[in-house]
């Protein structure tokens, strides 16, 4: 394959075997081919004045910006690699398999506000997965002109969507072939067709002036209206054909010619075929024969200007300056009236930004003009004041292709300071921070604010600051006992870190002295590193950055990133290195006193929920609880099987909270209702002696309950709920329903609450089930809708044992790995034969006991 991509309907064809590093290195130019035609492919199809795809890199992490088309690659400096867990669109795209869209900066900043204070700028964007099968290779996204409240049309999703797919069935087809498609590369450009004046023409001839002898080129005889086939080798035939002068001004240039050695920018105007006139400008000269004499030839060329001459002459001629970028920022046309009104030589600006050759514009603000008129696509306009003390309105007239500037002078705006000097108009020594800079701060201050223990603390640091900065090492040491002990590596080799672990704080090593100095180092080859700290071990890397850790004054640890090149530190790149570490340092701090509560928290609610259930001769019980993935991941969630004396009492509760409050509060209500149970009292008599129990205790926390008391032998039982959702009771026949429990207040609120009984019957074979909300309640949704799920999924449930059923449970409401709440479940059943004697055989996982998963 050639890195084509088949027509609409095509499948992959076929690619040659890859047999050696030649072979491989071709392919991977093949790919970016590939790129290149799916942008393409996107950016007309969908109209749109820009595009970029990213693919993921080798270790998955990141999404690595390959191709761009229709913006300069420095507009997108911050977003070259992006993490894959990252909030921004492209990343959602690769997670979700979604085409995600954007109408315009408003709905940026609703829906991904870090990407709006990074790009605040005002334009529509669509992304789209590039997949093949089940496998996501990376993301195309393209641009346009921002369209408040419209969604993405239809022929643009279908044409999107199809350039996608295209691209990724061409990656999928090399990766069958054992070719990788990961990208770990710098990002290339795909020009998109330019809609400018024709390219300038240029005919090429040889003039022997004694003889009149005229050789020319094909492009030549076009030039002047004369059919190649037709002409005759006579400078007189095309001298017929100049419009003013005839054939004199032909007869002068040759005699200047023979007199100083060349002709410069001899101009005149010939008849084309269709009479109009064209003007042409001749460039040639007469080669010297070797001895001295100049030869009777003169070669040279005749370049047709088309417009661009009469347009650059009708420019010269406004008053106001005029100037041109490239999609890059840098000047590559200015008006001499410019000049004038700058004050500069045109020379001084052309290939250069307008910030970097005029210091009095090196304002970050002003650049910001220029990336909002590139990315908006729509005309912008600002004021500068010059160190002539001339205030200057700047408008600027974007297309895809670049940016065409006015200057004109205007009078001072209202409110105006006094006069501005050459040492005011001089780039500060302290640069105000870039805006990528200031996203790359907001993007891991956003994440490290959803990590709350260690663990996740440096992870979150894995994930961001390894793509930002194109890291290839990272490693988090945390300061124990005065010692250094590794939290977090990755891409290291094998044991690498293994001599450091437990390293005192007076070691000589970059990674102790950044913290004990309390200031960043930074090495930017491997020879700087072993110059400094010699004998030091070193592995694959080239470049680091050594990071102290420290949080209101107190030493953290250490943050390790390496390189895998020598690596360049710009001024920027370590003050945004310097500031990230104190954000990482805040949220390990703040972590570790997590994970000590934590710890002490999950013993407390361990030490409260029963270790296992009693073995019950005419009942089979079983329960699982599985703590809260977010938050502290405990809360007041508990479950008891009772034995009253007359029966057994099931009991299921859940304090509202998810802290050492809530499990201490749920300890509290699961030994009263133990207390009272087997004091002889009535179901609903319990429920109201726990209720007056924790108005009383007054913990500020409430707590739901559903209590009920079973006889085994008849299968008769009353029930009582305050606040909780009712039961579920699944025949005999597998049929399911919801058991209609009169419910009273949720526990704690009012004392002098009365809790009515409901009596149900459980036939031989019928399964009771006893769960909390955090089993069937989901966000934005009835909960009553989450009960009906689960009882058409018990209902549907195959006639197993009593710990898959529950497993099932668990797994059918989606509770196995995102949890924003606790579940407890509790099923009981009455066997249609007596179980057999404990003992005799092996009871069934989690039968007679709780199942703690995580």
């Amino acid at each position: 394959m050639t890195g084509t991509v088949p027509g609409p309907g095509a499948g992959p064809r076929p690619l040659r075997a890859v047999h050696s590093e030649a072979d491989l290195d071709q392919e991977r130019e093949a790919v970016l081919a590939d790129c290149s035609t799916c942008l393409d492919s996107a950016v007309r199809g969908t109209g749109a004045y820009a595009g970029v795809v990213y693919l993921r890199s080798p270790d998955r992490r990141s999404l690595v910006l390959a191709k761009v088309a229709g913006l300069a690659l420095s507009l997108l400096g911050p977003w070259s690699r992006v993490p894959v867990t990252g909030a921004l669109p492209a990343p959602e795209a690769y997670r979700t398999g979604r085409i995600v869209f954007l109408a315009d900066d408003g709905d940026t900043m609703r829906r991904f506000p870090q990407l709006a204070l990074g790009m605040p700028y005002a334009y529509a964007s669509a992304s789209a997965p590039v997949r093949a099968g089940t496998e996501t290779f990376g993301v195309v996204c393209v641009m346009w002109p921002a369209s408040p409240g419209r969604g993405l049309p239809p022929s643009r999703r279908r044409s999107l969507r199809t350039a996608a797919q295209r691209l990724g069935n061409a990656l999928g087809a090399r990766v069958a072939r054992g070719v990788p498609v990961d990208y770990d590369g710098p990002p290339t450009v795909t020009l998109l067709p330019a809609n400018t004046f024709p390219l300038i023409r240029v005919g090429l001839f040889d003039w022997n002036v004694a003889t009149g002898d005229f050789d020319a080129d094909e492009e030549l005889c076009e030039l002047f209206g004369v059919d190649p086939a037709d002409f005759d080798r006579r400078a007189t035939t095309l001298a017929a054909r100049v419009i003013s002068g005839g054939g004199q001004e032909f007869r002068d240039a040759a005699r200047q010619a023979v007199a100083t050695g060349r002709v410069l920018a001899w101009r005149l105007h010939v008849a084309g075929s269709d009479g109009a006139g064209r003007p042409l400008e001749v460039w040639g000269r007469v080669p010297d024969e070797g001895s001295g004499d100049r030869s009777r030839h003169l070669v040279g060329a005749v370049l047709d200007l088309g417009a661009g001459a009469a347009a650059a002459e009708a420019v010269e001629r406004l008053r106001d300056g005029v100037f041109s970028l490239d999609p890059g920022g840098r000047i590559t046309y200015a008006s001499r009236n410019l000049a004038d009104l700058l004050g500069v030589r045109p020379e001084d600006l052309l290939g250069r930004t307008p910030w970097e050759a005029l210091p009095w514009l090196a304002d970050p603000s002003y650049e910001d003009r220029y990336r909002a008129a590139m990315l908006s696509q729509q005309p912008g306009s600002f004021l500068a004041h010059t160190p002539r003390d001339r205030w200057l309105a700047f408008s600027l007239y974007p297309d895809p292709y670049g940016l065409t500037g006015k200057v004109v002078p205007v009078g001072a705006p209202p409110g105006a300071g006094g006069r501005a000097t050459e040492a005011d108009a001089s780039r500060p020594e302290t640069e105000p921070p870039r805006l990528g800079a200031i996203y790359h701060v907001l993007q891991m201050a956003g994440a490290l604010t959803e990590a709350v223990s260690v663990g996740e603390v440096c992870e979150v640091v894995a994930d961001q600051i390894l793509p930002a900065f194109g890291g290839r090492e990272l490693a988090i040491y945390i300061v124990r006992d005065k010692r250094f002990f590794l939290a977090l590596q990755t891409g290291y080799p094998e044991n690498f870190l293994d001599p450091f672990e437990g390293v005192p704080l007076d070691a000589s090593l970059p990674g102790v002295e950044a913290l004990t100095r309390g200031v960043p180092i930074f090495f930017e080859s491997a020879e700087e590193l072993a110059a400094a700290y010699p004998g030091i071990p070193l592995d694959e890397m080239s470049a680091w950055a050594f990071l102290p850790l420290i949080a209101s004054d107190r030493s953290v640890g250490s943050c390790i990133l390496g390189f895998d090149r020598n690596h360049l530190f710009t001024p920027e790149e370590r003050s945004v290195l310097t500031a990230l570490s104190g954000l990482i340092a805040q949220a390990l701090e703040r972590a570790r006193l997590y994970d000590a509560e934590f710890t002490l928290a999950r013993g407390l609610q361990h030490a409260l929920l029963p270790h296992r259930l009693p073995d019950l001769p005419d009942l089979e019980v079983v329960a699982r609880y599985l703590p809260g993935t977010q938050g502290m991941e405990i809360g007041g969630d508990w479950y008891d099987v009772i034995d009253t004396g007359r029966g057994v009492g099931l009991v299921i509760g859940d304090v509202e909270g998810h802290n050492v409050a809530a499990a201490g509060t749920m300890g509290q209500l699961r030994s009263a209702v133990r207390a009272f149970a087997t004091g002889g009292q009535r179901p609903d008599e319990v429920v109201r002696c726990t209720n007056r129990l924790l108005a009383d205790l007054d913990p500020g926390l409430f707590a739901s309950c559903c209590y009920i008391e079973l006889d085994p032998a008849t299968g008769n039982a009353e029930a009582v709920r305050a606040g909780h959702p009712p039961p579920l009771l699944r025949g005999p026949d597998g049929r399911t329903r919801v058991l209609d429990v009169a419910g009273g207040t949720l526990l704690g609120v009012d004392p002098a609450t009365e809790y009515p009984v409901t009596r149900v019957t459980l036939e031989p074979g019928s399964v009771l089930a006893l769960y909390t909300d955090g089993l069937v309640e989901e966000s934005g949704t009835d909960l009553d809708l989450g009960i009906d799920r689960m009882r058409a999924s018990l209902s549907q449930a195959p006639d197993a044992g009593l710990a898959e059923l529950a497993d099932r449970m668990l797994r059918d409401a989606g509770r196995l790995t995102e949890r924003a709440d606790d579940v407890a479940v509790l099923l009981t059943r009455r066997p249609t034969t007596r179980p057999a004697a404990p003992g005799s055989a092996e009871p069934a996982p989690g039968a007679g006991g709780t199942a703690d998963l995580r």
